[in-house]
């Protein structure tokens, strides 16, 4: 049988010889089908290497994202652990005020219930699966729904301290603990000998002798509610204090407030005097509690 051949000729432009190549139709055919194999071989692997070039640059993002991701995590765990610091010196502060003021914490034994630490550090550091990242997320979100529902506690802890301390100093206010006058005391509380019948009686206050005119003043905050004038005590004023107590002042010169006015502690409501019978310039200041005259020094300072 006859085979088939075919001539390739290379025809160069400079005048040099026409050169002959003379190849049978299956060499010819087995050339191509290499050709043609290299030709697609080389467009895969070229192919095959740009993808695994682009996912290994896809994974550096996701290791340098992955990395970005820890320092934010460690970051949320450091303030975690410092937020965790300041609640634990609150509570100390809290407990304290309530043991300066005597206050009970009925709030079942203490302020934080089952408080949890920060992630270890070690955790963190090999959170490099997606399995542990979550678990730390989830450990870290629990520990701030607790520290949000001990601050949500603590808050309502520092309400009920602030009502009570401004229910304390309203009564602090309102208890008589300063001087109205200064002086000297000539007659004490309780019993003397009268410097007008030269018998044993009931005083009911403290005479305090001072120049004529002298400023009298409030020694808490209260309400004026009497103003009069008597044969014994000359002109009296009273001030209602609240929580049962009440202050009266005698023999003044002057009284520089109306009734029913409203009164602050320091502030002045009168002048001494000698009105009424006396033996000379002072001031008689009594205190009633629940309606019983009770000793002045009581509640001076």
């Amino acid at each position: 049988m006859a085979r088939d051949y075919y001539t390739l000729l290379f025809i160069p432009q400079k005048k040099e010889a026409i050169r002959k190549i003379k190849l049978s139709g299956a060499l010819l055919k087995f050339s191509c089908i290499v050709i043609l194999l290299s030709v697609v071989s080389i467009l895969y692997f070229s192919f095959d290497y740009i993808k695994i070039r682009g996912d290994a640059e896809e994974l550096s993002k996701l290791k340098h994202l992955t990395t970005i991701q820890k320092e934010q995590i460690d970051l949320l765990a450091a303030k975690i652990d410092s937020f965790e610091k300041k609640m634990a010196d609150i509570k100390q502060f809290d407990q304290k005020i309530r043991i300066m003021t005597n206050i009970e914490n009925g709030r079942d034994g203490g302020q934080f219930l089952g408080m949890g630490g920060p992630v270890p550090e070690e955790s963190v550091v090999e959170s490099h699966f997606a399995e542990t990242e979550r678990a730390l997320i989830d450990n870290i979100h629990k520990n701030m729904d607790q520290l949000l529902e001990d601050a949500n506690y603590q808050e309502d802890s520092f309400k009920e301290l602030y009502e009570f301390l401004k229910k304390q100093k309203s009564i602090l206010a309102s208890t008589p603990s300063i001087w109205p006058v200064m002086g000297w005391v000539t007659s004490e509380f309780g019993y003397r000998i009268s410097p007008f019948t030269g018998k044993r009686e009931f005083h009911r206050g403290m005479d305090v002798a001072t120049k004529m005119g002298e400023d009298i003043v409030s020694p808490a905050d209260g309400i004026v509610v009497k103003l009069t004038k008597k044969p014994d005590m000359g002109n009296m004023l009273q001030i209602d204090h609240g929580n049962g107590i009440s202050t009266y002042y005698g023999h003044l010169s002057k009284i520089t407030v109306k009734d029913g006015v409203r009164v602050k502690r320091g502030q002045v409501i009168g002048q001494v005097g000698n009105s009424g019978r006396s033996t000379g310039p002072h001031l008689h200041y009594g205190v009633r509690l629940n309606g019983v005259y009770v000793n002045p020094r009581k509640y001076l300072f």
